[in-house]
């Protein structure tokens, strides 16, 4: 069993702390202080890839050793545009939007993490690429520990960020916070609820996980929720949720043996915090914590230089 790490960007190790505040620097010349709707580079390619019944959105670009960013809720591959323009410079770098979000098509069914694992499987195949980086936000967090379960083999490391993984322990505590209602949040009703009202709904999570709500610009808020207000967009977005009892029955499962290649749990101070990597070790033997500070859930919109320099981080070391 190797020995589990831990980076804390406020502090650190001396070393470590030097290389992120030389590519902090270098990163918030190059991002504005508040959260923008970024073009990703010219050249990185669109395509549309089968997954099963789905059809998801890709983004393609960069060469190197693979790297896929999974993005969560109020988000799409859109949030990654920043990391994904750093590590495009030596990375292959692939951005799926999941199936029911963003661009990709909104299936009946499908919305399990097991499942959207083998979405996410099924890109890396029609790109022939055979093992990858694995970097999951919200969401995408609990699709990329999927993935990591699931194809062991294929997964270099694992970056989680600032989202619980249903099953794993401290699960049953974390599930009653009263602030994670919209977990059994949906069906037909709730849809009606929430029609021609989806940017009030999606404000609720920008301002209530934020640590400074104001990161989440108008042009951002603006541009995710006409994604969201497509029609079908918010019954695939409750399916995500809803889908969570069946995740942690599929996640207890698969506790032992534990996961055995590097993992960086990241989270927000504001939000998750140590907790992402107390929440890891339960699951993995090799992880590295990393607390950004000053943010709350929305690291690549509130804290974007730290959140790159602290991934840049983690995977030089493993490479």
């Amino acid at each position: 069993m190797r020995k589990r790490a831990m980076i804390v960007v406020r502090t650190g190790d001396r070393s470590m702390r030097r290389f992120l505040l030389g590519a902090l620097g270098a990163l918030m010349i190059a991002l504005p202080a508040a959260a923008q709707v970024h073009p990703f580079p010219a050249n990185f390619q669109t395509r549309t890839v089968q997954a099963g019944e789905a059809e998801l959105h890709v983004r393609v670009g960069g060469q190197g050793p693979a790297v896929v960013l999974i993005h969560g809720f109020g988000d799409t591959g859109d949030m990654w545009a920043p990391l994904a323009a750093d590590l495009a410079r030596d990375h292959r770098v692939v951005v799926p939007d999941l199936r029911g979000m963003g661009l990709s098509s909104l299936p009946a069914g499908g919305y399990d993490k097991r499942t959207q694992a083998g979405d996410i499987r099924a890109v890396l195949a029609a790109l022939d690429i055979d093992r990858a980086a694995i970097i999951g936000h919200d969401i995408g967090t609990m699709v990329a520990y999927a993935y990591a379960v699931r194809y062991p083999d294929k997964t270099e490391t694992l970056t989680v960020m600032d989202a619980p993984v249903p099953g794993v322990p401290p699960w049953d505590a974390i599930v009653r916070n009263p602030l994670l209602w919209h977990f059994d949040f949906g069906g037909p009703d709730a849809e009606r609820l929430v029609a021609g009202r989806e940017r009030i709904y999606l404000d609720r999570f920008w301002n209530e996980f934020a640590a400074d709500p104001s990161k989440i610009d108008e042009a951002t808020r603006q541009h995710y929720a006409a994604l969201y207000a497509r029609p079908g967009g918010m019954r695939a977005a409750f399916a995500q949720f809803r889908s969570i009892r069946q995740d942690a029955e599929d996640n207890a499962r698969t506790l032992t043996p534990k996961l055995a290649m590097p993992v960086l749990a990241i989270g927000g101070e504001k939000s998750f915090g140590a907790g992402e990597a107390a929440v890891m070790r339960n699951a993995a033997n090799d992880v590295t914590e990393v607390v950004i500070a000053n943010s709350g859930h929305w690291l690549m919109e509130e804290q974007p230089a730290a959140t790159i320099a602290a991934v840049r981080a983690f995977l030089n070391r493993s490479h």
